[in-house]
């Protein structure tokens, strides 16, 4: 039952979009290759530029880390793709350390703090995005939701496996929150 409950949170949450107004966007990371974003950090931030082209964000903080057998961080590859499709370099702020997505806000949480942001969109899949929001708000981070409308993982076979690990890993964040 617990289980089936949080399945269903995730579910329900994964369609709330607060877009609102904020100082930035928070694009999570989702993998790069050779310098390329996957399909999935693709759409991630295309959803971004999108809030930054309709003036929803003044910034965008694109996150992850160096991969195993990349040259650049997943955010310098996200920043160029960014920069590629009309995004002000010096609006762009990147965060490339994290190798998680508790990393990846954390580490934007600096990064907001350095630059004086106060708010933020979180921009993710939709069934990241119940997670995602929760730990916005253990690292302080004032978040909206918005996740992408155009996620990659669309079919069963695809859909299934990312929100069993969504469930798997909110239920563990929750109980480590308990103890910690």
């Amino acid at each position: 039952m617990y289980i089936a409950a949080n399945t269903a949170s995730i579910c329900v949450y994964s369609v709330r979009d607060q877009k609102t107004e904020a100082d930035t966007a928070v694009v999570l990371g989702a993998s790069t290759t050779g310098g390329e974003v996957s399909p999935v950090y693709r759409e991630r931030l295309n959803h971004g530029i999108e809030l930054y082209a309709e003036g929803m964000v003044k910034k965008l903080i694109v996150t992850g880390g160096t991969g195993a057998g990349n040259d650049i961080s997943d955010a310098r590859a996200a920043k160029n793709y960014a920069v590629s499709r009309g995004v002000p370099e010096n609006d762009i702020l990147v965060e490339e350390t994290s190798t998680i997505t508790q990393e990846n806000l954390e580490n934007a949480k600096i990064i907001m703090d350095e630059n004086d942001l106060k708010t933020a969109i979180i921009v993710s899949d939709p069934l990241h995005m119940r997670r995602a929001m929760l730990l916005a708000k253990d690292v302080g981070i004032e978040a909206f939701t918005s996740p992408t409308r155009t996620t990659m993982y669309v079919s069963l076979k695809t859909k299934v496996p990312f929100l069993a690990r969504e469930v798997f890993y909110y239920i563990g964040y929750k109980w480590w929150r308990i103890f910690n």
